[in-house]
């Protein structure tokens, strides 16, 4: 004959982990909701707008581009040839 007990313990402690493991996910949740809402935060004050986020790196990434064309481009270039 089956052994119902058994088995009804077992999908008791089943269910605990189920229980357990649903609230380790839901306070996951929220963590990473909280950290979502301090970035956006963050970026406000910084003046980005965080649906623009790509273009922004993109602009930045530019930028900075171009900064270190123009570093180079006011390298005396003679005196950096003669060594």
């Amino acid at each position: 004959m089956k052994d119902y007990e058994k088995d009804l313990n077992e999908l008791r402690e089943n269910l605990e982990k189920a229980k357990s493991l649903k609230y380790r996910a839901e306070a996951r949740l929220e963590q990473l909701n909280n950290q979502q809402q301090e970035i956006i935060r963050e970026l406000k004050e910084l003046g980005v707008n965080p649906d623009e986020l790509e273009e922004e790196i993109k602009r930045l990434q530019s930028e900075i581009d171009g900064l270190f064309k123009e570093a180079n481009r006011l390298l005396p270039k003679d005196i950096l040839e003669k060594k």
